[in-house]
């Protein structure tokens, strides 16, 4: 059944009149809770906590986000010249490259320059996520050369300096943050290598085993587990498995997911740090369907509860995930070019399976960020077409296009959605758009030349993570206009279950043997 989202134009007034309404009642709503949790600012009655980043071709400039006095957003910083520019994962820190050897770093509330680094053949640099340090990586000649530097950005002291041979995807940065940049750790052959993130010269404080790990990624927030990819070989699959970043918690991983026919995995957390994602991806179709392989999309949770398959409505490939802000979320996009599946759910009871399932007959990418409104964007000949979706009500807030977009994102207080037209990708009609939570255009400008668009909330205080909701029973079907609701309620998996014994006849074993 096709479900097609009406137009913003083609609707009635009633329609409009409550649309208005229910986006005058969230903007009421949202004035203190969720800037409060964004730690947004007050600055003469006008929130001032969102920054812009827009850089052209003779550098970047600094804006406050929206809203906007008098309709235009005011300059914070004025063109800086640089190659490439990125904020840090909370947005109190920035990070530009000049010509390829020189790296600054700045503060994003007094828009100031903190430190400057000369870094000679300079390949490749990170931030932590809070901005404390600063991750190169330099074109080295012998072994005996470390390339990969760590740097303190309050004082540029080198911290610590390592030997990396090459630069892959699935090994830069070379040393993992949580968000708070508690925990530090990195990947080594058949091991992953953990730091005191306080005081690096203590080196290495403990190894976790691990014969045949090819990939990892560390929990954020809180960085309590992390996940380790092992590669299939000798016939063995491949498999993921979750440990705990506790060193006395070490000794058997808390899950385990094996794959057969398994080349490359993607690994999500969710905030919280109870539940993983994994999208894993085989270079061969079995059923000679697709030419660019399979992929299937797993759920694993730190808990133990379940570690399987998510239940998917059709055979095709896993397009995008993407976690809510809350974490007990997540939307999927999947399914062949043609006829995709848009699939919401909520993850902390995965037995409670879909929440919302809207299908699509257009060719489409996704852009799921904030799932406190969710936008189904599909992109045919880069004329994106956004439907805005209230998640909590299951409703329709409106639709619209955004013509030439090249990249989208949301804001981090969930109010605005903004798109970008950006070279190289297309040279003509550069410029950026901002909507609306509820698709209605709110402000929009044309440049010249355009490479980069980037939205970040003002420096705060990570919040304290909420309670997880309780297990209640759930509805079992629901029907609504426009959208189906299905809940299933299911028993732990039999992976889980398996495992779940199988870890308590060990401990039984190791009491046995201790007594």
């Amino acid at each position: 059944m096709t479900l097609a989202p009406p137009s913003v134009s083609s609707a009635s007034s009633p329609d409009l009149e409550r649309t208005r309404r229910v986006s005058q009642a969230f903007d009421e709503a949202i004035s203190t809770v969720r800037r409060d949790e964004l730690g947004l600012q007050v600055d003469g009655g006008v929130y001032v906590g969102l920054l812009m980043l827009a850089r052209e071709p003779q550098g970047f400039s600094l804006w406050n986000g929206p809203p906007f006095d008098n309709g235009q957003p005011k300059v914070k910083l004025e063109r800086v010249p640089c190659t490439t520019v990125k904020f840090s994962e909370n947005g109190a820190r920035l990070m530009v490259t000049k010509n390829g050897t020189s790296v600054s770093v700045y503060d994003c509330k007094s828009y100031t320059e903190i430190r400057s680094f000369e870094i000679p053949s300079l390949l490749s640099a990170a931030l932590s996520p809070c901005g404390t340090y600063l991750q190169t990586f330099q074109k080295s000649t012998t072994p005996q050369e470390k390339n990969v530097v760590l740097w303190n950005t309050e004082t540029g002291a080198s911290v610590y300096q390592q030997f990396q041979k090459n630069m892959l995807k699935t090994t830069w940065p070379s040393i993992h943050f949580s968000s708070d940049e508690s925990v530090a750790c990195r990947m080594a052959t058949n091991e992953i290598q953990f730091f005191d993130a306080g005081d690096f010269s203590k080196g290495i404080v403990h190894r976790l085993r691990i014969p045949g790990v090819v990939a990892m990624e560390l929990s954020k927030s809180p960085g309590s587990h992390v996940a380790a990819f092992v590669a299939e070989s000798k016939g063995i699959p491949a498999s993921v498995q979750i440990f705990s970043c506790n060193k006395d918690a070490q000794a058997q991983p808390v899950a385990r997911r094996s794959f057969f026919r398994c080349s490359t995995v993607q690994l999500h957390w969710n905030c919280g740090s109870s539940g993983l994602l994994v999208v894993a991806h085989s270079d061969v179709d079995k059923t000679n369907q697709s030419y660019y392989g399979e992929s299937k999309l797993n759920y694993l949770t730190t808990d133990g509860s379940h570690e399987g398959l998510v239940p998917l409505s059709k055979e095709g490939p896993v397009h995008d995930v993407q976690w809510s802000s809350s974490g007990s979320e997540f939307a999927a996009v999947y399914g062949c070019i043609l006829s995709l599946l848009l699939w919401l759910y909520r993850a902390y009871v995965l037995d409670t399976v879909v929440v919302l399932q809207i299908c699509f007959l257009d060719s489409s990418k996704s852009c799921l960020q904030e799932l406190r409104y969710l936008t189904r964007s599909a992109t045919p000949y880069l004329t994106l077409e956004q439907a805005f979706w209230d998640c909590s009500e299951k409703k329709l807030l409106g639709a619209t296009k955004a013509e030439w977009s090249v990249t989208s994102e949301w804001s981090p207080d969930g109010r605005y959605f903004m798109t970008a037209t950006t070279a190289p990708r297309l040279q003509i009609d550069n410029g950026i758009k901002i909507f609306h939570h509820n698709g209605s255009l709110f402000f929009k400008k044309m440049f010249d030349k355009l490479y980069q668009l980037r939205i970040k909330n003002h420096p705060k205080p990570q919040p304290s993570l909420p309670p997880r909701p309780s297990r209640n029973p759930l509805p079992t079907v629901l029907l609504m206009p426009s959208m189906l609701l299905q809940f299933r309620m299911r028993e732990m998996s039999k992976n889980a279950l398996r495992n779940k014994k199988r870890r308590e006849k060990q401990k039984e074993k190791k009491a046995a043997e201790s007594a």
